[in-house]
């Protein structure tokens, strides 16, 4: 393969790993910020409104900047009915067309995602709750994330088509 193509696939995988162990360490924002709740909701009686809300949008950030992450690693969910049966060529041609199909999906929702961030830019969208949270910065983290699995896609498209020719970019 190009150099370009290795370098591209080295850079990818690298961005992918790092936001993915970053996005990792979210769950315990998440878990610090629900325990705070409780011990402030429960203990001191002292409710602080925005911790459940925070809690989901943490969690929304988690497994959209982990996608890439768990694309690079062969993390996600795959019926392995006819797969395991497959030869390491018969593999890679079932994962480049699984991987066309998923930029296909990856790119409509991207389309949807910018749109409805422009909404949000445009419009000033809040969440309608007693804390009135911004919606900006998760819908930006969502289309950053999104993009970026488009990237892995792309990369692990690259990977398999090294495989079906008999070599390896990894």
């Amino acid at each position: 393969m190009p150099r370009i193509i290795r370098l591209y696939v080295r850079y990818v995988d690298g961005l992918s790993h790092l936001i993915g162990l970053i996005a990792m360490y979210l769950i315990f924002v998440m878990i610090a910020v629900l325990l705070l709740d409780a011990v402030t909701r429960n203990a001191l009686n002292i409710p602080l409104h925005w911790c459940i809300e925070f809690a989901q949008f943490t969690l929304a950030a988690y497994y959209f900047a982990g996608g890439a992450y768990t694309l690079k690693e062969g993390a996600h969910a795959r019926m392995d009915v006819f797969y395991e049966r497959l030869g390491q060529k018969g593999r890679a041609r079932m994962d480049l067309i699984t991987a066309f199909c998923l930029l296909f999906y990856l790119g409509v929702l991207l389309w949807g995602s910018i749109s409805s961030t422009l909404y949000a830019i445009e419009y000033d969208q809040r969440n309608f709750s007693m804390w009135n949270p911004s919606m900006i910065p998760i819908k930006v983290i969502m289309v950053l994330a999104i993009g970026l699995m488009i990237l892995q896609a792309i990369s692990m498209i690259f990977k398999d088509w090294a495989r079906l020719r008999g070599g390896s970019l990894a």
